[in-house]
């Protein structure tokens, strides 16, 4: 694959994959093939369901915090790799790197680059920011759950607002009480917000849904968009 092509980073909600549903990671696939003929997409899978069922098990048999988020991270690369395979071969790099250089290396082939967690005590949504800044990405995309950024809870709070545009200040404030215990990361934590603001990356928090992805790279105003300006 050649051309330069502006990168776009994408972070996968962990819920996508479940083992059960391997047509709906091969969905996920035919969008990030189909754009990258216009596109570089560099893919961050979250661990979702199996990573906390295994984080769980391990904090019940003792294991400490750092031992946990390992686990997540590699249960997040399991992930990555199931993404590579319904993805093809043919273009994605074909490795997982497991560092900010290898991601420059893998990014710097032109191929779809998929990867899981980086680095203990760090969330997906972190570790994502941090590769948006270091390939210099378009966009940063945070699929999510939900359909964006609300005023409340939408799954606990019948009258959240959805938000279209939100400032790094107002999030800043509304995630001053947030957790960091492994397994327990939200929309969007203070480290990737902090990434985001000093580098301005263009970011969007949309639905993790095939077509919602699609548009969003296409630069469709879907979701809630974040403004790094304070």
């Amino acid at each position: 694959m050649s051309g330069a092509r502006d990168r776009v980073v994408v972070k996968l909600s962990g819920s996508v994959f479940d083992l059960d549903m391997a047509s709906t990671i091969t969905q996920y696939a035919s969008v990030f093939r189909e754009v990258s003929g216009s596109v570089q997409p560099i893919v961050i899978a979250g661990g979702g369901r199996e990573a906390r069922r295994y984080i769980d098990a391990a904090r019940a048999l003792g294991a400490d915090e750092s031992s946990l988020d390992e686990i997540g991270i590699e249960v997040s690369r399991l992930n990555a790799r199931l993404l590579a395979f319904a993805i093809g071969m043919d273009l994605v790099h074909p490795s997982v790197p497991r560092n900010l250089e290898e991601i420059g290396m893998a990014a710097s082939t032109g191929r779809i680059v998929v990867a899981g967690g980086l680095h203990p005590g760090q969330s997906t949504n972190a570790t994502s920011a941090l590769i948006a800044e270091r390939v210099k990405a378009r966009l940063f995309i945070n699929a999510t759950d939900v359909e964006g950024i609300y005023t409340a809870d939408p799954r606990t709070h019948r009258g959240a607002v959805l938000m279209k545009r939100v400032s790094i200040k107002e999030l800043l404030s509304m995630l001053g009480m947030e957790r960091f215990d492994a397994g327990t990361y939200e929309l969007m934590d203070i480290v990737a917000l902090k990434v985001i603001q000093r580098s301005r990356i263009p970011t969007r928090v949309v639905k993790a849904d095939p077509s919602t992805i699609r548009e969003a790279i296409q630069g469709h105003d879907v979701g809630t968009e974040i403004v790094a300006a304070t």
